[in-house]
């Protein structure tokens, strides 16, 4: 099982003690973990624990109420405002709807970091565009609304964004939901290909386990109870050696009833 703080390498992201709350509301207390350099990282959890808050707060949009957020070792948190806008340009977010402009194509989604953090001319942006959408399948698509595309459609449009500057670390919350299996399987195979091709640390928030066991190499499992993780590994090393029951629940999908019974006989 893979240890918080323990590997050889300086991890790429790095929480430290982290408590995220809403007023009053803890959602998630005393949290640390590591995302290595290379990995695809999985934020895992049952409904409700956290997950995607901590996803906001690893991107710059929740602050920590405590703990410190690192990237190669800087506090991002920590940074004055204009730094961290360098270090947000360093993450590409696919969120779960996609997040598109519906107003616009899906050439000027893709299109339109560049246009606000380059000074690139509109003949280079043009070009790059071509080339994102084309990494993901949707060179066809340049021209199209996203109201004109398909779920699995949208979610590739939406990555092809997320690319759109050549980012160190994607992120992708819940990146199957609402999609058919074929579809799915797809995408999958189309994140360990960004990462294998373009070198990107990937982190995915995700209760989708054929998903999780897949593709991730790495994760963290959230508790809703204890407010904290309770497991670190990947997926399958979680489902085979994890001995707490509420992991164990999580990855053999029991309840945690039905384990009680067979520990009692």
């Amino acid at each position: 099982m893979t240890v918080p703080g323990q590997s050889a390498e300086p991890p790429l992201l790095a929480l430290r003690d982290v408590t995220l709350a809403f007023g009053a509301r803890i959602i998630q207390q005393a949290l640390s973990f590591d995302v290595r350099r290379g990995s695809i990282f999985a934020v895992m959890g049952g409904s409700g624990c956290g997950k995607s808050t901590v996803l906001k707060s690893m991107i710059g949009l929740l602050r920590p109420r405590a703990g410190a957020i690192l990237v190669e070792r800087e506090d991002y948190w920590a940074a004055a405002e204009s730094r961290r806008t360098d270090i947000g340009r360093r993450f590409g977010v696919l969120f779960q709807s996609g997040a598109l402009w519906s107003s616009l194509t899906v050439g000027e989604n893709v299109a339109l970091p560049m246009q606000m953090f380059t000074g690139m001319e509109d003949a280079a942006i043009r070009r790059l565009v071509r080339l994102k959408l084309a990494l993901v399948g949707m060179e066809h698509a340049l021209d199209q609304y996203p109201s004109e595309l398909s779920g699995g459609m949208r979610k590739r449009a939406g990555l092809a964004r997320a690319l759109a500057l050549d980012p160190d670390v994607l992120f992708f919350d819940e990146p199957s939901a609402g999609l058919d299996p074929i579809t799915s399987a797809r995408l999958d195979d189309l994140i360990v290909n960004l990462r294998d091709g373009l070198g990107a640390t990937i982190v995915i928030v995700s209760h989708e386990l054929p998903s999780l066991f897949a593709i991730a190499d790495d994760g963290v499992f959230l508790d809703g109870q204890t407010k904290t993780a309770i497991a670190h590994g990947s997926p399958a090393e979680m489902r085979d050696h994890c001995t707490d029951p509420q992991v164990e629940a999580f990855m053999r999908r029991e309840r945690l009833g039905a384990l009680a019974g067979q520990a009692g006989r």
